[in-house]
């Protein structure tokens, strides 16, 4: 963990939200060394961070080992509740997913990640475990191309340059020319599409969602299981439901004035 220089930085509140950090998908249970290890914070500081978090309900300890609590899920619901972004958009992801019969998702650009911001889910085994709150590496993803289409070239260099938090390894690994045009082609046609390029299985397709001034700040997709539905099924019956429902929550967001106009969770 690197300290700001600033003279107002609080560091101790930094290290306690490392500490939350190191936490995650792969690594859901970690001892006093492991999360030292991830943060590289001292293992006595790191130690007096997890008793706390654990006094304040956020971790708790099982035969010596450390794992958060749902109460840490205030920390990003509360975002999520300040922008009305959930209310709005599940009864659109709910029609859409009673129409497809597939999960549908809504994620925003965090560095070189989408973070998962609204999921209506149907019980099919897919090959990765999703929530709000999810990370995956943006460009492995199709909501997270359809995100990193709207960025400039410098914009898209700085992103790209950011590590993944996601602890996700991509099955399928784009050069940076593959990427560029795959973008490309997803600003031309307005849609993106992964075919088990983050996970073996694994198939979606994502619309963008805009603001009043037709900026993208969201994403939507319909995921579907690659062994069960084909890409036929998936652009000819499930895209146009979902570009219409991208529609009605960009409609929604702007009647309410609810959307940012800058993507909130870009670093």
């Amino acid at each position: 963990m690197t300290a700001s220089r600033e003279p107002d930085f609080v560091e101790a509140f930094a290290r306690g939200l490392a500490v939350i950090r190191a936490f995650s998908v792969s690594h859901l249970a970690l001892s006093v060394s492991d999360v030292a290890e991830v943060t590289k914070l001292a293992r006595p500081t790191t130690r007096r961070l997890l008793l706390t978090l654990e006094s304040l309900g956020y971790v708790r300890s099982v035969d010596g080992m450390y794992e958060l609590t749902p109460k840490v899920l205030e920390l990003g619901t509360a975002y999520i509740n300040a922008r009305g972004m959930w209310d709005i958009a599940r009864p659109h992801l709910a029609t859409l997913v009673s129409q497809t019969k597939e999960s549908s998702s809504m994620s925003q650009l965090d560095g070189s990640d989408i973070v998962y911001t609204a999921r209506v889910a149907v019980p099919k085994i897919i090959g990765l475990s999703v929530q709000i709150g999810t990370r995956f590496p943006a460009y492995a993803t199709s909501m997270g191309r359809v995100l990193l289409s709207e960025l400039s070239p410098k914009e898209l260099d700085r992103v790209l340059k950011l590590p993944s938090a996601s602890g996700v390894i991509p099955r399928v690994k784009l050069s940076r020319k593959e990427l560029e045009s795959s973008l490309a082609e997803v600003r031309k046609r307005g849609w993106a599409m992964s075919d088990e390029q983050l996970s073996l299985g694994i198939r979606s397709i994502a619309a963008p969602v805009r603001d009043a001034t037709d900026v993208i700040v969201a994403a939507v997709n319909v995921t579907i299981n690659a062994s069960e539905t084909s890409i036929a099924t998936l652009k000819g019956e499930h895209l146009p439901k979902l570009l219409a429902t991208a529609r009605a929550i960009t409609e929604d967001f702007s009647r309410m004035g609810t959307l940012p106009m800058s993507p909130p969770l870009v670093r």
